[in-house]
């Protein structure tokens, strides 16, 4: 009888270490696809930033110079600002098809990494 409560008290103990050592492991791989995505997140957001400027300076440039090519600057920055809405319309008329799904696919590989 004592020899089958060792092998129990044994037997618990491995049992114990081997959910203690499943619990660190589940733990440190949720930090790892933690830290992916939120650096992943923080580059993307950067990212998108310096996007927006270039988009805006450029947008700038662009109405300066069309507006000297056909000598009204109101109408440079009109038209760049119609070039804006229309590439907007399209980015909202293809957001399900082709801007969800790509964005979907990178949120997932990041976790998958």
């Amino acid at each position: 009888m004592d020899e089958l409560k060792a092998k129990s008290e044994v037997l618990t103990d491995h049992i114990r270490d081997f959910l203690d050592t499943y619990y660190k492991l589940t733990k440190i791989s949720v930090t790892e696809k933690t830290s992916i995505i939120a650096s992943g997140s923080f580059l993307a957001l950067g990212l998108c930033i310096l996007g927006a400027l270039v988009l805006f300076f450029l947008g700038i440039g662009i109405a300066i110079w069309l507006g000297g090519a056909i000598n009204n600057r109101i109408a440079g920055y009109f038209i760049v600002a119609g070039l804006y809405i229309l590439f907007m319309g399209i980015l909202f008329l293809f957001r399900k098809k082709i801007i969800f799904p790509l964005i979907r696919n990178l949120i997932i590989r990041k976790m998958y990494e």
